[in-house]
């Protein structure tokens, strides 16, 4: 079968590398398992062994002809993951998401995971390593941003191992990571201010390097004085940079923005 790049395939074909992702999930006999990009079903065939009750997202017409006929029972979407409701493809509060996801769609994916009502148990994802450094990165270091923040407000992150260009075929040009996200008990942002919270996080970040009251001013519009204010409300050094400040923290000065009303950009 031809891969087609333009999907962003690199299938995973090393054994002990697929089982220790299905390890990841702690899977219980019975659990509904939604797993985005089967590729050739490597994945899927350990996870029905281990007693998922499984949906599988792929996008490759191709690819879905030769899963179906491969394994009757599972329930197939030839679909862009990226345009499902996840939760309704369960159809259950109690589900886990799985996937060796395209690495040209991982933020959007990463993010997708974790934006729906119920959120999955657990999300356990192969991702480029970098983004994985992103995601688990800690305030004031150079990976630290929105995907980082936006992640940590909901839930709790851990790169698990990393998996070299040789485990694919064809290999990519990059290292991966495998990536485990488990919901907070406590997310720190109500389901309603998701959205909003992630193209606050896209501003802020995107002056990084310039000092909040400078970065908020041009968000918002507000006057300096306005912007100090809020800032010494909430405790902050006005000559703070974001790239510095928790997620928490960041939650605290997000609700104090939305309360001037809504922000340019």
């Amino acid at each position: 079968m031809a891969i087609r790049r333009r999907f962003g395939q690199h299938f995973l074909t090393n054994p002990a590398i697929l089982g220790r992702i299905a390890d990841a999930l702690e899977i219980r006999p019975g659990d509904r398992v939604i797993e985005i990009g089967p590729g050739k079903g490597a994945l899927t065939e350990i996870l029905l062994a281990r007693g998922a009750r499984l949906a599988v997202i792929e996008i490759d017409r191709d690819l879905c002809t030769a899963l179906r006929s491969r394994f009757s029972t599972v329930d197939l979407h030839q679909a862009d993951a990226l345009s499902l409701d996840w939760p309704a493809i369960a159809g259950t509060d109690d589900y886990l998401v799985v996937g060796n996801i395209p690495y040209n769609i991982t933020s959007p994916l990463l993010e997708k995971a974790l934006a729906h009502v119920p959120l999955p148990r657990l999300v356990v994802f192969m991702v480029q390593k970098e983004v994985a450094d992103r995601v688990t990165a800690q305030p004031g270091t150079k990976a630290y941003g929105a995907l980082t923040v936006g992640i940590a407000a909901q839930a709790e992150a851990e790169r698990l191992f990393t998996v070299p260009p040789g485990a694919f075929h064809p290999a990519p040009q990059v290292h991966s990571a495998v990536l485990l996200l488990k919901p907070r008990p406590d997310p720190l942002l109500l389901p309603h201010e998701v959205m909003e919270f992630r193209r606050f996080l896209a501003g802020l970040f995107g002056l990084r390097r310039k000092q909040i009251r400078r970065a908020l001013r041009e968000m918002t519009g507000r006057s300096p004085e306005q912007v100090v204010g809020l800032l010494e409300l909430l405790g902050l050094d006005p000559m703070e940079r974001a790239e510095v400040l928790s997620p928490s923290v960041l939650v605290a000065l997000f609700r104090g923005v939305v309360d001037w009303g809504q922000w340019r950009g």
